[in-house]
């Protein structure tokens, strides 16, 4: 097992902590509510969803929480700014737990920030994110924000090698001007989340491993990743669900484990219907880390797995 020579950064949004040496704190999970396709949405466009339902998957997913002391994370979709802006009011009053604000949609996701900020949410909204392809509207819009936390993504669509991943957050690869860092910290970001970016398999999927590590290194900001892409976008994975769901879920929701062991401290495990899956599948791999690091004089949190669970 590994300790990192670098001072590993460790930030709090709203109460929950992330970063640090492997082994430390325990993994954050961030569940995916309202995404594309989700059952429990009735209307994408204007945000109609059943609130007894989504209740209940945030409910589920805060409960696994509490039980193995793996900090939780909703994650919001949406598609229009009138639907994530309902996305968000509703997801506030229900848990405490900070929110992940995206969309495809540049405008839609300029609409939260501003949301956001005007009602006083800022501190519990981590932005998706900071990545080759921000504007300056979006800059300014983020400077002008509250937000102080987001995600930044490192996609190369030129060079998809560690090279050219870590110089895209670094000098800005040939597509920037500055590196993706040094943007969020223009935009007021003091809060950075590192994600590696994840590729289909066959496609450098791998090389997202390479750069948790390397950027964990090089920087010490957090690092973590929606890993479970990789296996969602398998085809040949997708063949093998329609003869067992059960090995596309395995391999879906164990991918959670492969982030971590590569120094992830949070990990976006896709849809929030997962969640009594994934926090004890964080939690056994916490356990491990924690016990494997435990002399290389690495402190394990109070607020861990080990100390509930074992």
């Amino acid at each position: 097992m590994y300790r990192f020579k670098k001072e590993q950064q460790i930030v709090k949004i709203a109460k929950v902590k992330i970063g640090g040496q492997p082994g430390a704190l325990p993994t954050v999970l961030a569940g995916t509510i309202f995404y594309s396709g989700h059952s429990i949405v009735e209307n994408h466009l204007k945000g109609i969803f059943d609130k007894k339902k989504a209740e209940l998957l945030v409910n589920i997913q805060d409960s696994n929480s509490d039980e193995t002391l793996n900090p939780s994370i909703v994650h919001i979709f949406g598609t229009t700014a009138e639907s994530i802006i309902n996305y968000i009011n509703f997801i506030v009053n229900i848990t405490d737990a900070p929110i992940i604000i995206d969309s495809t949609e540049q405008k839609v996701r300029m609409h939260a920030i501003r949301y956001a900020t005007e009602v006083g949410l800022a501190d519990k909204i981590i932005y998706n994110s900071i990545n080759m392809s921000i504007s300056e509207d979006e800059k300014k819009e983020l400077k002008q924000s509250n937000i102080d936390t987001s995600i930044v993504l490192g996609f190369n669509a030129m060079d998809s090698t560690l090279q050219g991943r870590m110089d895209l957050l670094e000098n800005g690869g040939k597509l920037l001007d500055v590196g993706l860092l040094d943007i969020a910290k223009t935009c007021g970001i003091k809060n950075i989340l590192i994600d590696p970016s994840i590729t289909p398999l066959g496609d450098g999927a791998g090389v997202a491993l390479r750069m948790s590590l390397t950027a964990k290194a090089k920087w010490g900001h957090p690092i973590g990743s929606g890993i479970h892409n990789a296996p969602s976008a398998w085809n040949w994975l997708k063949e093998k669900k329609k003869e067992d769901p059960y090995i596309y879920k395995m391999c879906d929701i164990g991918s959670i484990n492969i982030q971590q062991m590569a120094g992830g401290d949070f990990v976006l495990y896709g849809p929030i219907d997962n969640a009594q899956y994934a926090f004890p599948m964080a939690a056994m791999t916490d356990i491990m880390l924690s016990e494997a690091t435990s002399d290389l004089e690495t402190e394990t949190a109070n607020q861990h797995p080990i100390n509930v669970l074992v």
